[in-house]
């Protein structure tokens, strides 16, 4: 062999050494990737055609090989459970109302927890790999200090620990891994497509009711697109079902009559008598979830924004704003600095498209939206005083706990009423701009009071909002808004712009009778 060729070899052979070394020295000080999870390839979705006859032995079917793929979840968490919201119906502990937490761990005569007490939560999951990855809601994990799993078929008590390995509270979903595995092959949920859910559509939920493992309910699709808060001024459009839903399915399958997931189980609805289910739940459409899973697997979630605040076009506004049809998304206001600002849009602009994607409601933009990159920059085409124009917006990103904070609007004495609309009117002195933190320079006229059972409350005026503008008309004082609000006809509309939490904000209020 030639010196060259010798060289040569010996070159190769150092390098493929070197790098086994280097494979064991990064595996000894956990330089490789703890998993495999930014790898794997998203599960794929059945999205032929829901057909066929159902049977008496559909759903046993079903149940016989889906609810091995169903796992129950126990968290413990040092956070101080949240209150529940009136929307679940009473004020009773959070997890023990939705999560099914043993009674044990309830407050005792009607004292708080302490916010350092451990506090046990339960919940459930369906596996989408071998690997080890379960899908829950981000309510089952949120906070937890600690996650255990329980196969189905395995001996009771016996559990695996997890970690969370990605969390969207916008869509309440959580990715977790079991971080040690049995020692035989977990199986898989199938994925269905939630987009071909129609109503009255079998489904079958599995779960984790009140700590009885692995229940099998049946039900239909009662509604779809069904608004569920999830954050501040955010909602996820929901499948509803009366598919029996109760604390402790959080997070389980919804599947349909093929046995494919099509939702998971998020919430249900009760009064101030029960915490248990009366026939409407809440499920997460899969899609929403499925699509998401690459960016869960990188731990993070992100989402786009242009910083509006918009609302549905008014019934009786169409032609007073120039439109043919009822399409389109109102502009209320535009957060000083963000995105839309900088591209120069305005409260009272209507957005009809989005990156070449046309609005039909509000409730589009926000959807269109979320799902763009921050950093893009996208045509936005809007409606401006009866006028067409474009303007590209650059995306921005996301964040929620900003989005969700809010000041309080100050409120003083009473000034100039107006009929028609049902608010009182003052001056905005400058001792009231100051203590309300409101820019030097702001001229208009403060509401101080509104009738609830008027139209200005009715079209969400607030008492402290300061109306800079009647239909694009700066106004200086009470009196000239007064003068101005009087202008408009009986039965018209008097577009405001309102100035609001340190931003304008435009809103349409019909004129009542005098």
């Amino acid at each position: 062999m030639s010196t060259r060729k010798t060289t040569l070899f010996y070159a190769l052979l150092i390098a493929v050494a070197s790098l086994a070394v280097g494979m064991v020295i990064a595996s000894r000080l956990d330089l490789s990737p703890e998993s495999s999870a930014q790898t794997m390839a998203v599960p794929a979705a059945n999205q032929a055609p829901l057909t066929g006859a159902v049977s008496f032995s559909t759903f046993r079917e079903i149940a016989k090989a889906q609810t091995p793929t169903v796992v129950n979840i126990r968290t413990e968490s040092r956070q101080r459970a949240q209150e529940m919201t009136e929307f679940f119906g009473g004020g009773d502990d959070l997890f023990r109302r939705f999560f099914g937490a043993p009674d044990e761990e309830a407050p005792r005569n009607n004292q708080r927890r302490p916010r350092d007490q451990v506090v046990q939560a339960a919940g459930t999951g369906f596996i989408i790999s071998k690997e080890g990855f379960i899908i829950t809601n981000n309510h089952v994990v949120e906070g937890a200090t600690k996650v255990l799993v329980s196969l189905y078929g395995e001996d009771e008590g016996q559990e695996y620990p997890a970690r969370v390995v990605g969390r969207d509270p916008l869509t309440d979903s959580a990715l977790i891994e079991l971080t040690e595995k049995p020692n035989h092959t977990m199986p898989e949920a199938k994925f269905g497509d939630s987009s071909q859910i129609q109503q009255g559509d079998f489904v079958m939920a599995i779960g984790n009711p009140f700590g009885l493992a692995h229940t099998v309910s049946v039900g239909v699709v009662s509604a779809l697109k069904r608004p569920f808060p999830v954050a501040t001024g955010r909602s996820q459009d929901m499948i509803q079902t009366d598919a029996a839903i109760n604390p402790g399915n959080s997070g389980g399958p919804l599947l349909n009559a093929r046995g494919e997931v099509v939702g998971i189980n998020t919430a249900i609805y009760s009064d101030a008598r029960q915490s248990g289910n009366i026939g409407i739940g809440f499920a997460v459409p899969v899609n929403a979830v499925r699509d998401l899973l690459p960016q869960l697997r990188t731990g993070k979630v992100t989402r786009g924004m242009i910083g509006v605040s918009v609302r549905a076009i008014p019934r009786e506004n169409i032609e007073d704003l120039g439109l043919k049809e009822r399409k389109g998304a109102l502009v209320s206001s535009v957060s000083a600095g963000g995105p839309a600002a900088q591209a120069g849009l305005q409260p009272g602009d209507i957005i009809l498209e989005v990156n070449g994607k046309p609005i039909t409601k509000s409730d589009d933009l926000v959807q269109i939206v979320v799902a763009l990159k921050p950093t893009t920059t996208v045509p936005v085409r809007i409606l401006r005083d009866k006028a067409e124009k474009t303007v590209n917006v650059t995306i921005g990103e996301l964040d929620l706990e900003s989005e969700g904070q809010r000041a309080s609007a100050d409120t003083d004495e009473e000034g100039d009423t107006n009929e028609g609309f049902g608010i009182t009117l003052g001056n905005l002195t400058a001792e009231r701009a100051r203590r309300m933190g409101v820019p030097s320079g702001t001229t208009g006229a403060l509401i101080t009071d509104v009738d609830p059972s008027g139209s200005a409350a009715r079209s969400g005026v607030r008492p402290g909002d300061i109306i800079l503008q009647v239909n694009r008309k700066p106004v200086t004082s009470a009196a000239e808004a007064v003068r101005a609000l009087q202008s408009v006809r009986t039965g018209g509309t008097a577009f405001l712009l309102v100035w609001r939490n340190n931003q304008e904000i435009f809103v349409p209020v019909p004129k009542g009778g005098e």
